[in-house]
């Protein structure tokens, strides 16, 4: 199948603090600018895995912008859905790091030129190539975005198209009212549902149910795979027919920030094009572990061949 995968969302600059604990509250160190958004270093992903790949968003007309956009081309994203506003700056976040796997960040995207994101933005000739639209949690800041997202699932499921949605819950942003009810519209129009174990207690806090059937509840909704990402211990898919289980990769940690994107592209475009959901489920662990190892949130990206080559080397442990 040929698979054209198309995503909606932030664009913007990221700076890492150089120290562990260095905080936002005094002077410090950091490294960036680094090209990033959830959707963006998805989109890159799918692209370098030589998949149709479409960002939708928006960038400011500056340097940031531009680096983006540069960066995206280069890796075979598809840009024209990327819109220059040139009276807005391009989006930004700085992250400290208190370990290896807990962050804060201070995002300016809501004022941002990814913040003004509308409808208006996506180019329907653009988004009728595309047969799969991917959903961001952190991208529904915003009405103007979530009715751009609705507009994208109403146009790809006319066509017989499918949608996948990544929650991506950041806490910075769970004081959203709109991200809660958006999630629960995109719910019901999600094929492929991909949760980290700890945002599906999200999902049923207020039942304190175990995993199992937070699932299955997901299945009888309506959702048709629920694929869960669990960092260094792998990560299951399950649907009315199978359930799999595979474990990860002890890798060292460098920049833990994009590797559930990565995780989702590849699996999303491997299952896509036929692939079947244990090599999937394999080749997005091994992508995850790529995406970990390199400073910079869009930095881990890879191909093909290197997560083939990566596969080889833990194979021959």
């Amino acid at each position: 199948m040929n698979v054209t995968i198309c995503t909606i969302g932030e664009l913007l600059v990221e700076f890492l603090a150089k120290k562990e604990n260095q905080g936002f509250s005094q002077p410090g160190e950091f490294w960036g600018p680094y090209p990033s958004g959830a959707p963006a270093i998805f989109a890159d992903q799918v692209a370098k895995l030589g998949f149709g790949s479409v960002l939708f968003s928006c960038v400011g007309s500056d340097a940031f912008g531009e680096m983006n956009v540069a960066r995206l081309e280069r890796d075979g994203v598809i840009v024209n859905g990327i819109t220059v506003l040139q009276k807005a700056t391009t989006g930004s976040a700085f992250v400290s790091y208190r370990n290896q796997s807990q962050r804060d960040f201070i995002f300016n995207l809501p004022n941002s030129a990814c913040g003004l994101l509308t409808a208006d933005h996506i180019d329907e000739t653009l988004l009728n190539q595309c047969n799969h639209f991917h959903i961001m949690g952190s991208s529904l800041f915003s009405f103007r975005i979530i009715d751009a997202m609705r507009k994208a699932i109403e146009n790809v499921k006319s066509r017989g198209g499918t949608v996948s949605f990544d929650p991506n819950i950041r806490k910075e942003m769970l004081n959203i009212p709109e991200m809660s009810q958006a999630f629960e519209y995109i719910l019901d129009y999600t094929d492929i549902f991909l949760p980290s174990d700890g945002e599906l207690d999200y999902f049923g806090r207020h039942q304190g149910e175990d995993e199992q059937l937070l699932v299955d509840n997901l299945l009888r909704r309506g959702v048709k795979h629920v694929v869960i990402k669990r960092g260094p211990r792998g990560a299951s898919y399950f649907s009315d027919q199978q359930t799999w289980h595979v474990p990860g990769f002890a890798v060292s940690v460098v920049d833990p920030t994009g590797a559930g994107d990565c995780f989702g592209a590849t699996f999303v475009s491997l299952f896509l094009s036929g692939v079947q959901p244990e090599e999937a489920l394999n080749w997005a662990n091994a992508s995850g572990s790529l995406a970990i190892s390199q400073r910079g949130p869009m930095e881990g990206t890879s191909t093909r061949s290197q997560i083939e080559a990566f596969l080889a080397a833990q194979s021959a442990r």
